[in-house]
């Protein structure tokens, strides 16, 4: 089962500030909506259904991103999604995105998830399923803090042609 998730988006004219650069908060648009494709996709969850079905789902409870090089109109982006790691109640997913080519990045985003019991209101212990499915697709990452992973990727793609 993959671990790194990958596809290409196009940067929009609607998304862009007045430098055509994309706007700082879409960029947790683009990948958001690239990790729930990626699960439908490659893993055959679809968090919208689950919420309905079960109602349980997760919520956002921390976001880190920083901004390395801008994306712009128009232009093509891969991004990765990967699970870095997780918990009872949480998870945390990296998401980059590159250029179409893989050598410089654009951005760089952590986002913590807690599993979340719609009917009940409150945190909720993922059922087994999940951790399976967590323990064969988590990909850690050898840096040990978001600021570390950061600069690492900056200094290594950041210039790179």
């Amino acid at each position: 089962m993959k671990k790194i998730l990958t596809s290409i988006k196009q940067i929009r004219f609607q998304d862009c500030d007045p430098f055509n650069h994309l706007n700082n908060s879409k960029y947790i648009d683009y990948f958001m909506n690239a990790r729930e494709d990626h699960l439908i996709e490659h893993y055959d969850l679809n968090v919208y259904e689950e919420a309905q079905k079960h109602e349980i789902s997760w919520v956002v409870a921390n976001n880190l991103i920083t901004y390395i090089n801008p994306a712009v109109n128009m232009e093509e982006v891969l991004i990765e999604t990967q699970l870095i790691k997780f918990g009872p109640k949480n998870l945390t997913v990296e998401m980059r995105m590159w250029d179409k080519e893989r050598t410089k990045i654009k951005a760089l985003l952590w986002s913590t998830f807690v599993h979340y019991n719609l009917a009940k209101n409150h945190s909720h212990i993922h059922d087994q399923r999940f951790i399976d499915l967590f323990e064969q697709v988590v990909s850690p990452v050898e840096q040990n803090s978001f600021e570390q992973r950061s600069r690492f990727l900056s200094v290594k793609y950041a210039r790179a042609s």
